[in-house]
């Protein structure tokens, strides 16, 4: 098992560049056990991801979810999202990874990537795609493989953007999700807005009524749009989200509680611990202790 860091390693699309390549905003290429950038898992990166799968076995862990890998499948990951891949020697398939400016650039719909039901979902789970028909593999293996021919010669940004779009319109019509009807409700694009201004400012610690003027909302309409489409509060939200970040850093890095604390901007470490203990049934130390058993 690898040393933890002192913190959740972050990547940003660079450090997967070629070194004294041109810094680019996409990188597409074949995915195997030959792939050369070596990274620490888990991770998070700052970009969207898109991985396809067409042969091999392991785990994905996306998360607090654990997907078993069954090709032929797709894996879609928004920013923040921390995940962490064990796979067979034999993994085959392909990586799309992009940031949100690549892919909006010529899209007349700014919240396009919202529409999506597979970046930042709303019930925080992100079940693969599966892929049964012989059909839809052979059309998105020409897909993928048409991208990374175009990257790897002239590299037209155009082309790719517009495969990319392709890429992505098409799964979303295969995707399945639960409680997909909700997630076409209305104010659906309101509530995965609010998931992703969280996913930017969780580190803030803001309120309810920041999250409301950011988005030039009512606190109470706010409130009102999350618990129709998930059930839970606006503070419901923010709560699960702060013990989230407390976990994945108690569980994997070696910042101490009180670093902790500071990091998630709670004025009070006394009161961290009480709000960690009342929402856990455990204290920060006493949680990463039991988690360093179970693992």
């Amino acid at each position: 098992m690898k040393e933890k860091t002192q913190q959740l390693p972050t990547y940003s699309l660079h450090n997967f560049s070629a070194p004294n390549s041109e810094k680019r905003q996409f990188r597409v290429e074949i995915f195997d056990a030959n792939r050369h950038f070596e990274v620490s898992y888990p991770h998070r990166h700052d970009f969207f991801e898109v991985l396809y799968l067409q042969k091999g076995a392991g785990y994905h862990v996306i998360d607090s979810n654990k997907y078993e890998i069954k090709p032929p499948c797709i894996f879609f990951l928004s920013p923040g999202q921390a995940h962490k891949l064990e796979l067979s020697n034999d993994i085959e398939g392909y990586i799309f990874i992009f940031t949100a400016d690549f892919y909006l650039l010529n899209q007349s719909n700014q919240n396009r990537l919202l529409e999506f039901p597979f970046f930042f979902t709303i019930n925080q789970n992100n079940p693969p795609l599966l892929l049964n028909n012989k059909h839809d593999t052979l059309f998105l293996d020409t897909l993928f493989l048409q991208a990374v021919k175009e990257h790897e010669a002239t590299c037209s940004i155009e082309l790719l953007q517009a495969n990319l779009s392709l890429i992505l319109v098409y799964a979303a019509s295969l995707y399945k999700v639960e409680n997909s009807a909700l997630m076409r409700g209305k104010g659906h694009l309101l509530v995965k807005r609010f998931f992703q201004l969280l996913e930017e400012n969780y580190q803030n610690n803001l309120s309810v009524n920041d999250y409301a003027f950011i988005l030039a909302i009512t606190p109470n309409h706010l409130t009102q749009t999350i618990k129709q489409l998930t059930g839970k509060t606006s503070n419901d939200i923010l709560t699960e989200k702060q013990i989230l970040e407390i976990k994945r850093l108690l569980i994997h890095s070696n910042l101490g509680v009180s670093e902790i604390s500071h990091r998630l901007n709670f004025s009070d470490q006394s009161y961290f611990t009480k709000f960690f203990k009342r929402k856990t049934g455990f204290t920060p130390t006493r949680y990463r202790i039991e988690s360093m058993k179970s693992t």
